[in-house]
């Protein structure tokens, strides 16, 4: 059997995709175009890959292929029609980076809460030496406990941060978009409320037609001039010309961003214009990518394909 690693770069070379030989014949590429990914798979009975779409312009010269294996959860770059009616079977990955994004979603919410990159200037700046008092607090931060902490979308990395925001001592509320993940646990509110009562709001839900630029400018005038939103889910959820308007205007105090709505950064974006890190971070798409979660990513793989390999059923999509 022939496994071939597209994409590779997109897990990090760090990471040992070694096991994947125990296989049979292996072979990775650091980064792919269209066309040079087809001519890798023509021969591959397995396609480790991530962002390189597979529909019938990749696969139609690829004879052999008989799994494909996403690293990710997502899988809206595969023709899942295509698949089913060449016998190729899908699969995904799940819950390998929960802990990290979890992790991440604090990292954002702290760094503008606290006004941390304020304080870590006025340290390196010198001004500190430079002061009497041991002590500055020029920028108010707030604790918090107490505080409501709003989160859209109670799947599993949902949950991972109601469990640390309630360890911080916030009271958690929740809108599922979908309507699909119910708790006992926590309040459901309809998405107004969660506007107007949230301290933090948080997005760990998908993207679909429901989610697709929820976050407007109607809904930051909704929420508490005091708010932050943190985005760890998908870029298209909140239109950034409208957070843009909603930070300069001083609609809410702050958001941290690890995605956008197209990647890597253009250099149009609008948010790209406030440099005030009180207002706004901005990091590079890294929330799921720990040292952890990514070898985790490559063991799911690698189970994945060794339960295809023994004819049993894994993470593998319903076509």
């Amino acid at each position: 059997m022939k496994i071939v690693m597209l994409d590779r770069n997109s897990i990090g070379m760090d990471i040992d995709t070694s096991m994947f030989g125990k296989f049979g014949e292996y072979e990775e590429h650091e980064t792919t175009t269209l066309e040079k990914s087809r001519y890798f798979i023509q021969d591959a009975d397995v396609v480790i890959f991530n962002k390189t779409r597979m529909n019938e312009e990749t696969l139609k010269d690829a004879k052999n292929v008989k799994l494909l294996c996403v690293t990710a959860t997502g899988y809206d770059n595969i023709d899942l029609p295509y698949c089913k009616t060449r016998g190729i079977a899908v699969a995904n990955i799940r819950d390998y980076s929960t802990p990290a994004v979890v992790q991440h979603t604090f990292a954002l919410a702290l760094y503008v809460l606290e006004r941390l990159s304020y304080y870590d200037e006025y340290v390196k700046s010198g001004e500190y030496s430079n002061q009497l008092g041991f002590s500055n607090f020029d920028e108010k931060y707030f604790e918090l406990a107490g505080k409501t902490w709003g989160i859209i979308g109670l799947g599993n990395i949902g949950r991972g941060v109601a469990k640390v925001a309630e360890a911080f001592g916030c009271k958690v509320i929740y809108y599922s978009a979908s309507g699909n993940h119910i708790s006992t646990e926590y309040e459901a509110v309809d998405f107004d409320t969660l506007l107007a009562q949230s301290d933090i709001i948080s997005i760990h839900c998908p993207l679909s037609d429901r989610t697709r630029n929820l976050m407007n400018l109607e809904a930051f005038k909704k929420m508490k001039k005091t708010a932050v939103l943190v985005n760890v889910a998908r870029g298209p959820i909140v239109n950034e010309e409208d957070l843009y308007t909603a930070l300069a205007e001083d609609m809410i105090a702050g958001a941290g961003l690890d995605v956008l709505s197209k990647e890597p950064m253009e250099k149009c974006n609008p948010l790209g214009r406030i440099k005030d890190g009180r207002k706004l971070i901005i990091t590079p798409h890294m929330a799921w990518a720990s040292v952890e979660a990514r070898t985790r990513c490559m063991e799911e793989v690698y189970r994945n394909i060794e339960a295809f390999v023994k004819g049993e059923v894994r993470n593998r999509l319903d076509l």
